[in-house]
């Protein structure tokens, strides 16, 4: 299926933007055979690793594959609207239209930069986003109480040990109390993201690292990169909750496994579980990685959801295309039947299609407080 979407804008650009330019047919050929290899970057990926999820070129080339992707993506889009745009000009003028080749060059050079300046933002080292997030009936013993929320960190071949280290040593300057993170560490297999995994084993806060798997831990063996995560001092949280206290008062931290668990044969997401015994009267903050069950996390009464997942949508605008899928939720903050939700635009993405445009990344320092 991936191969048929990333095809459809490529086959668009050869047919409507490149072969009605006024130059060489030996040249249009040569490319589009480059936009029909660039289309099939997640062929190469899986012919490279196995998995379209898990890259396994140099960086460079995965970078080149990225914006390449991106540029196409952005070249049809802006043609199709140069074609719509024409055929209203057509329909007000009773004639032809003639567009120049100047009009091509100019929107093919727009997408190169778009595309340039969206693997640059994926990229990055994200910067801090500080959140302040008020909770009903918070002990003012956990008033200013700060949660570091890290997700999506994807770690690859686009994402390698030098940026893991850098989120890490960010991460560890940032003066919070707790650090979490909401799932989908890896794209690889233990043997092929060990190295560049291993600056999470300095991560640290005072009240610890907690975690729970997102759906990409399922695809590269989950018992195996669960027991590694665990082996490197961080805690997790599958369909389970632990307990923060001050002075006699009690916050809770819950977390469950993702939607796509049973697929592979795994437990699936279990409130229930995650919140058996908690103490009575504490706030929870749900770690969940699709924020898709919002809706019955503050049914159980549940202070806050924390999920990451979408990306933020990765492109504003394009954005909406995650919703539905997502239960309407995409990027920041949602007021759920009373339950606040933050989903967060990740901490990187996966390397299958890096672009951010007016969704930037975000190591999210949240900050709670007490509320009327």
């Amino acid at each position: 299926m991936f191969h048929v979407i990333f095809s459809v804008p490529s086959l668009l650009v050869i047919g409507r933007f490149l072969w009605p330019l006024h130059i060489p047919l030996l040249v249009k050929a040569g490319a589009t055979i480059l936009l029909l290899v660039a289309s099939q970057y997640l062929l190469w990926s899986r012919l490279s690793s196995g998995s379209v999820f898990s890259p396994e070129f140099p960086r460079p080339i995965v970078i080149l594959f990225n914006w390449a992707s991106g540029a196409i993506l952005l070249l049809a889009l802006f043609q199709l609207a140069l074609d719509a745009g024409t055929l209203i000009a057509m329909l007000v003028w009773l004639g032809s239209v003639v567009v120049p080749d100047v009009v091509r060059y100019g929107i093919a050079t727009l997408a190169a930069v778009l595309a340039a300046i969206g693997v640059a933002q994926a990229s990055r080292v994200p910067p801090l986003k500080d959140v302040e997030i008020g909770l009903r009936d918070l002990p003012p013993q956990f008033d200013g109480y700060r949660l570091l929320q890290l997700t999506d960190l994807h770690i690859s071949k686009l994402f390698p040990q030098a940026w893991t280290r850098a989120v890490v040593e960010r991460s560890n300057t940032l003066g919070v109390d707790v650090i979490v993170v909401t799932g989908d560490f890896i794209d690889g297999t233990i043997a092929a993201r060990r190295d560049d995994v291993e600056p999470l084993r300095t991560l640290h806060a005072p009240d610890g690292v907690y975690f729970i798997p997102g759906n990409h831990e399922y695809y590269f063996g989950y018992d195996a990169w669960m027991r590694h995560f665990t082996e490197m001092g961080m805690r997790p949280l599958a369909n389970a909750h632990m307990v923060i206290e001050r002075d006699g008062r009690s916050l809770v931290i819950a977390g469950v496994t993702d939607r796509s668990a049973s697929e592979t044969g795994h437990p699936a997401p279990n409130l229930m579980a995650a919140l058996d015994h908690v103490p009575i009267g504490a706030p929870i903050v749900l770690l969940d990685h699709q924020p898709k069950n919002a809706g019955a996390a503050a049914a159980r009464g549940v202070a806050l959801q924390l999920s990451g997942h979408t990306h933020g949508g990765m492109i504003l605008g394009l954005d909406r295309l995650f919703a539905k899928p997502n239960g309407g939720f995409v990027s920041g903050r949602y007021d759920v039947a009373g339950m606040t939700l933050y989903v967060n635009n990740g901490t990187a993405l996966w390397a299958g299609f890096a672009l951010r445009l007016g969704r930037p990344s975000e190591l999210t320092r949240i900050t709670l407080r007490r509320s009327a």
